[in-house]
């Protein structure tokens, strides 16, 4: 390879690792938004930007859904709040079909957002999906009731997601004797599976033990 050709390479290289990730980070950003822009609808037709002010705005959407978030837990905040949403579930509860999604999400969300659960909060190795095979998992917790009981030993569920996409994955059981806990964050961890493995966390060197000097002779 003559001399140009690898100083073009290098620059064709340094050039993608500047735009690759940019452009990955604003589309994604973008989707978020537009998602949350959605919720302008929420707002009377002649209430919209298009309505006031002949254009739409954007960006509007999603701050009229983090207002409506924050507004919905002050409101549930407070017993009279926590009382019309109780009636709201026990509606929502008698219909078959609705309750079983909504009470399963609520579950799920409910799992991620308190500070004493210990689901997705460590990162572990496991054997999966045969011995001496090690994947990258997540805790997602103990399980109870009848899991538990038929189960020889104690257990631990855990989520092993699959790559590039760890929306998906395999839920197992694993003996928590052989659940292996790691010390990179659960960010690291998404990020080591979403780059299939190449991205991996920086850890100082391991400190090199200095050699025992031999005894001075007299």
């Amino acid at each position: 390879m003559s001399e140009k050709t690898s100083t073009l390479r290098k620059w064709l290289m340094a050039g993608l690792l500047v735009w690759a990730p940019l452009a990955i980070t604003v589309w994604v950003i973008g989707l978020i938004i537009g998602f949350m822009d959605r919720s302008i609808l929420l707002l009377p037709p002649e209430f919209r930007p298009e309505a006031l002010f002949g254009f739409n705005i954007p960006g509007l959407g999603a701050l009229l859904a983090v207002a409506v978030v924050l507004l919905t837990g002050a409101l549930v905040a407070n017993f009279l709040g926590r009382t019309l949403v109780g009636w709201g579930e026990a509606v929502l509860n008698r219909i078959p079909l609705v309750r079983s999604v909504y009470s399963a999400t609520k579950q799920v969300i409910e799992t991620f957002v308190s500070q004493d659960s210990r689901s997705f909060r460590q990162v572990v190795m496991v054997e999966y999906p045969r011995k001496e095979c090690w994947s990258i998992a997540f805790l997602a917790g103990s399980p109870v009731g009848e899991v538990q009981e038929k189960t020889a030993q104690q257990v631990l569920t855990v989520f092993v997601p699959t790559a590039p996409n760890p929306t998906s994955g395999f839920v197992i059981m694993v003996p928590e004797h052989e659940v292996i806990p790691l010390d990179m964050t659960v960010e690291e961890g998404f990020r080591m599976v979403i780059s299939l493995g190449v991205v991996t966390p920086k850890r100082p060197p391991a400190p090199v033990a200095e050699l025992e000097k031999p005894p001075a002779s007299g």
